[in-house]
């Protein structure tokens, strides 16, 4: 039992005026049961045990029935408990037996009406009030356990989205290099100034890497849309691919211009690596599909893939896309190469 249920033991106390009348007029069965009362009281408060609560109800009641007066106050003390042991709903149905037989003790104490309504009210009372507490500390104990469940999954899903843009930022800058690095190779022989500039595009590209993996740490989402088309241009033109863009100029919300720029820096990785592609285009719509969406086709004359098309890469652009409530596929192409297409609703977040 918890240290704020256990306060309830303090209500014992209510056993002190039995105990006075008791003492004026002694006998065996009030003796035993005073005894009987606080043995099951501090038991059921201390345990929480529905035994020891159903004890104490039908011996308080027997009591108060039996010996009248002061006795009554067993009822409040078995309502109280009642209401801070039995969770929800039946605590609550429960105190009306208790009620209704302080109602007829109280009516065969000859009392009066207006004593024999307090008396009733008072034991419902008495078992609503820590009912209601009991209540509230569990909703409190629910919604502390609901913040911690919730800070972890978030401090997860950060973890995860970091890890995405981490892969996402290194995986297409550094297959950049790559194929500018072949570039220098093939062309060092034979020219050496065309040699340098390609490896001082290799030395910028790094800078910006640099800078975009700080800006990664700092919560960095993207580059948007129209630089992410700039470097693929390049990236392509260095690896021998002839790309051909089709993009409206009509304005993205930044949370969409950064989901597709996303979606082209991993399409174009994606042509890099795996197509052995010669063309490759890059078809963005406004206003696709359903509402006011816009959907990016990025399609290759490349091979394909024999089985399932996957990867970190694509695994965590599917991943980004479905987050954000978007569409996603990625295959072969009926007309031969690979196609990748993401579609997503306006005001889309990544």
């Amino acid at each position: 039992m918890t240290s704020r249920q256990g306060g309830f033991t303090f209500w014992v106390l209510l056993m002190a005026l039995p105990v006075l009348e008791t003492a004026v007029r002694p006998s065996i069965p009030r003796w035993a049961a005073v005894a009987a009362i606080i043995a099951l009281y501090l038991w059921t408060a201390r345990s929480q045990s529905h035994l020891a609560l159903a004890l104490l109800g039908v011996t308080s009641s027997a009591a108060a029935l039996a010996f009248g007066g002061s006795w009554s106050f067993t009822l409040t003390m078995s309502a109280i408990l009642t209401g801070a042991v039995v969770r929800r709903w039946p605590g609550v149905a429960l105190l009306v037996p208790l009620t209704a037989v302080a109602v007829v003790a109280a009516v065969r104490s000859d009392v009066g009406a207006l004593n024999v309504a307090f008396s009733g009210w008072g034991v419902f009372v008495a078992g609503l009030v820590p009912w209601i507490i009991v209540q509230l500390w569990d909703t409190i104990a629910e919604l502390q356990a609901t913040r911690k469940e919730l800070a972890r999954v978030a401090v997860s899903e950060e973890r995860l989205r970091f890890s995405r843009d981490l892969h996402d930022l290194l995986g297409h800058t550094l297959s950049v290099m790559v194929v500018k690095a072949e570039v220098v190779r093939r062309l060092a022989p034979r020219d050496g100034e065309a040699a340098a500039r390609q490896a001082a595009d290799i030395e910028e590209i790094g800078r910006q890497a640099l800078t975009q993996v700080r800006a990664a740490v700092t919560g960095y989402r993207g580059r948007g849309l129209d630089a992410e088309l700039a470097s693929a241009r390049d990236a392509l033109t260095a690896a021998g691919i002839e790309l051909t863009v089709r993009s409206p100029r009509s304005p993205l919300t930044p949370e969409t211009d950064a989901l597709l720029g996303w979606a082209v820096r991993e399409g174009v990785t994606n042509v890099i690596r795996h197509s052995t592609a010669r063309t490759c285009a890059i078809t963005l719509v406004v206003g696709a599909g359903d509402g006011d969406g816009a959907e990016l086709t990025i399609a290759d004359d490349g091979t394909g893939v024999t089985g399932p098309a996957s990867g970190n890469g694509l695994g965590g652009l599917r991943e980004r896309v479905e987050a954000a409530g978007g569409r996603f596929t990625a295959g072969n192409a009926p007309a031969g190469g690979f196609a990748l297409t993401v579609g997503v609703p306006e005001g889309a977040t990544p």
